[in-house]
């Protein structure tokens, strides 16, 4: 007999009396006076559990369906009815279960029913997806993942794998996380006393990739729309509830785009994500508003219904420093944006989604297109509500002669960037590009307060033992 899932009896797949098997963990258990053993069972499939119902005639019913405890594995197989409890759409008459893993010492089962704190759970990441707030992140993750690829497709973009491993610094931060093969017991050093990596595994200095932007550029160079979707690395000494040592990044590039044209984008990509999760994930949101105590769909809806407000950045200073709100981070004008000062701009003076562009250059990247000013770069940032910058991007600097001038301000390499520069010299366009934080707009969606509970296993400073 083929197992069922709980997500095809919510769906209505299967009908009422079939005769059917499913196959899950406990969620909890219960015996009545009359000595009918209600076991809640859930299989990860949807957020609905499903209760069984067995009765005392089993086979098995004293010795081990009276010992079966919260995670127990269990097959069923019984006659499916609708239930006539109005939480419930079904429950399953057992008429065999089968034990397939036992809980051993059940009072200290990491995953109890009791309530555990978030942070708890962060300490047990191999065991927290079997708790109902964990599992419906996971899934609402799992299809916002193929959303934003649908999205893509449907706006003929071309999906590229760019590399991991990589021997530049996009960001020019200088906080990467070294790939090597040496012996770090024995180095060698060069004339200059520093590592030589000339008998590394790649014959220099490697890294994990903070992005995959520069090599991105070279197929939008060739195939107009690309994007890449995966893991990046940042080896900042940050244990914020916003920053994560490895997070997952969408990055997308389009030629013959400026700056305007990816803006527009960027909204149009956002709100698709949030009207989908409206439209496919009633269930999913209402438990997290109840869980998290907010109400999700005013949340989404703010992103999907309000255009998005778009402000330069001079303009942004100054509404800030007009304010009587009292910051504890300064605002001059040259200074990056920090979380208050975002957050004071969506959720208090705008209460919407808000797109700061035209950056001082001093706070960007050498990539990003130099305005006439001399002064300013053609760069955004859109900054969500509760949790700030979500998207960064600008127009990339396609004239040679202004990159070569960046390179050289900020003491970078220029040989390092010769298949970069390539790009500005054989056939260069107009082209621009930006990137969205996944595990940030996950978090917004579910209205997490902690980027460490929407990715399975964190990494921070001092933390990577799962």
């Amino acid at each position: 007999m083929l197992v069922s899932s709980i997500s095809q009896l919510i769906k209505d797949k299967i009908k009422i009396n079939s005769e059917i098997t499913i196959s899950g963990w406990v969620r909890t258990k219960r015996i009545s006076k009359a000595g009918i053993a209600f076991i809640s069972l859930y299989d990860g499939s949807n957020i609905n559990d499903i209760q069984i119902i067995a009765y005392s005639s089993l086979d098995n019913y004293k010795k081990e369906i009276l010992l079966v405890t919260s995670g127990c594995s269990l097959t069923v197989t019984g006659k499916l009815l609708k239930s006539p409890k109005k939480l419930q759409k079904y429950e399953i008459c057992a008429s065999q279960i089968k034990i397939l893993g036992w809980v051993k010492n059940p009072e200290k089962y990491p995953i109890s029913p009791k309530k555990h704190s978030l942070e708890y759970l962060r300490e047990v990441s191999h065991l927290r997806s079997r708790t109902k707030l964990i599992s419906s992140i996971t899934r609402i993750k799992h299809n916002i993942f193929l959303y934003i690829h649908n999205f893509f497709h449907k706006n003929n973009f071309f999906w590229i794998n760019t590399p991991l491993i990589t021997t530049l610094d996009t960001e020019g931060s200088g906080k990467m996380f070294r790939v090597s093969t040496l012996n770090s017991k024995n180095l060698s050093l060069n004339k200059e006393k520093k590592i030589d990596f000339k008998n590394d595994f790649f014959g220099k200095e490697a890294f994990l990739t903070v992005s995959g932007q520069l090599n991105l550029e070279s197929y939008a160079c060739s195939m107009s729309k690309v994007y890449t979707f995966g893991p990046t690395f940042r080896a900042e000494n940050s244990n914020t509830n916003r920053h994560l040592a490895e997070f997952w990044m969408l990055e997308i590039e389009m030629s013959f785009a400026n700056l305007k044209i990816i803006m527009r984008l960027a909204e149009k990509l956002l709100k698709y994500l949030c009207k989908k999760i409206l439209n496919n994930h009633i269930d999913e949101i209402n438990f997290l508003s109840k869980k998290n105590n907010i109400n999700l769909f005013d949340k989404i809806n703010k992103i999907i219904k309000n255009k998005f407000i778009i402000i330069d950045y001079t303009n942004a200073i100054n509404i800030l420093i007009r304010n009587k709100k009292k910051f504890n981070n300064q605002i001059l004008w040259g200074k990056d944006l920090s979380i208050e000062h975002e957050k004071y701009l969506t959720n208090d003076y705008f209460d919407a989604p808000v797109i700061v562009y035209n950056y001082p250059k001093e706070i960007k990247a050498f990539y990003m297109y130099l305005n006439k000013d001399k002064k300013t770069v053609s760069s955004m940032d859109v900054l969500f509500p509760d949790i700030g910058e979500i998207i960064g991007g600008s127009q990339r600097e396609h004239r040679i002669n202004i990159l070569d001038n960046r390179i050289n301000e900020l003491k970078l390499n220029k040989k390092d960037y010769w298949w970069y520069r390539d790009l500005r010299k054989y056939g260069t366009v107009i082209h621009s590009g930006f990137g969205l934080g996944f595990e940030r707009f996950i978090a917004y969606i579910t209205g997490s307060c902690n980027i460490k509970d929407v990715i399975p296993f964190p990494r921070t400073p001092y933390n990577a033992k799962f």
